[in-house]
């Protein structure tokens, strides 16, 4: 599997990860919307240098979801423990991409391996996670009161996540009583 300059940007966006963290649990809010600023913008530019190029690589199909999660769940919980964002939310958040994550190992471990593409409703919901922590940041960062558009956002992310883990459910259980193989499409979300 060949690093390239789109893996290179993906593997800098996780070492990110704590540094976000830490400035999240440090209470340097701006600090911390710009580095989360900076992990959307690697995001992008990673993407569009590895199609742009044909620089795609299977390493880059399994590193750019696992930064993401790692950035939106470590901010999620980081928040949470802070109490800027409700405890059942993060809970919500992590426990959807533990189950994925999961489902995916134990369907590996037991000879039934599945390749999951993204669904249309895990798209949203990962754009909803996305734009919901930047808003809660962005809050922190310009002392906003704001605090009905965390509570509204919460709600419309709740759901979402909701609806996106028990599509992937669905789909591990047709997997698994079926064993057929999905087809991987991309990345999974």
């Amino acid at each position: 599997m060949p690093i390239n300059l789109p893996n290179i940007i993906t593997l800098a966006r996780i070492l990110l990860v704590p540094v976000t963290i830490w400035l999240i649990v440090s209470d340097a809010f701006l600090l911390a919307f710009l580095a989360f600023l900076v992990a959307g913008i690697s995001d992008a530019v990673d993407g569009f240098i590895a199609k742009r190029f044909n620089l795609e690589t299977e390493l880059g199909a399994y590193l750019d979801p696992i930064a993401d999660k790692l950035l939106l769940v470590g901010i999620y919980v980081s928040l949470g423990m802070l109490q800027h964002l409700p405890a059942w939310l993060v809970i919500l958040v992590a426990t959807r991409d533990f189950l994925i994550v999961g489902g995916m190992m134990l369907a590996w471990l037991i000879d039934r391996p599945i390749e999951v593409h993204p669904l249309l409703i895990s798209k949203i919901n990962t754009t909803l996670q996305i734009a919901l922590a930047g808003v809660a940041l962005g809050v922190l960062a310009f002392e906003l009161d704001q605090a009905l558009w965390v509570f509204w956002g919460s709600a419309v992310v709740g759901v979402s996540t909701v609806a996106s883990g028990s599509a992937y459910i669905r789909q591990w259980l047709h997997h698994m009583a079926n064993g057929n193989h999905v087809a991987q499409k991309g990345k999974s979300d």
